[in-house]
């Protein structure tokens, strides 16, 4: 634990430029987040239903698996490489069926819905380049709680890349 502690360390001059730096708040259901962002730009809605969104995304080269090998002393940390294969990595798939499940339940103005529980099975890979038909569905409510399924599959063949079950909670509007 020590040893992280000094590899994490800053000089005087790092420190004193790192406090320069001007980072607002984020501001929740005012704009979207960095990773929010960063995770599903470029998808296209092509359906909306109540109770079902139907889009398409084409894998792009940011959200690629990574792996990390060779030691980069400068920083302190492990230089991050691209993975050979150029697999759609599974946090961007966990980050698509987060934000596709929430989008079924999404009220502009309204309160926030919590995650509760997300379950997802990776079934198949999904190479840079391909096209995926992403389709959310809701499954059913009781009370507050709401079910969620997205499915993630290639256009091309219908092969099914991942599965994701996505359990909300919605606040309560007040009465008041």
């Amino acid at each position: 634990m020590a040893k992280t502690g000094e590899l994490l360390k800053l000089t005087v001059d790092e420190s004193r430029f790192v406090s320069q730096f001007k980072v607002p708040p984020h501001q929740a259901n005012v704009e979207s987040s960095f990773y929010e962002e960063f995770g599903v730009r470029g998808v296209r809605v092509d359906r909306v239903d109540p109770g079902l969104i139907t889009m398409t995304f084409k894998v792009p080269a940011r959200l690629i698996e990574r792996k990390e090998t060779d030691f980069e002393p400068y920083l302190g940390c492990k230089k991050i490489n691209e993975d050979r294969n150029g697999y759609l990595s599974s946090g961007a798939i966990a980050t698509l069926v987060d934000e596709f499940g929430f989008a079924l339940m999404f009220v502009e103005g309204g309160a926030m819905d919590v995650s509760v529980d997300m379950s997802i099975s990776y079934l198949s890979n999904a190479k840079v380049g391909d096209e995926l038909e992403i389709t959310s569905r809701l499954l059913g409510q009781k009370g507050n709680y709401y079910g969620t399924l997205v499915i993630l599959k290639k256009k091309a063949t219908g092969e099914i890349v991942a599965e994701g079950r996505h359990s909300l909670f919605k606040k309560p509007t007040s009465k008041l």
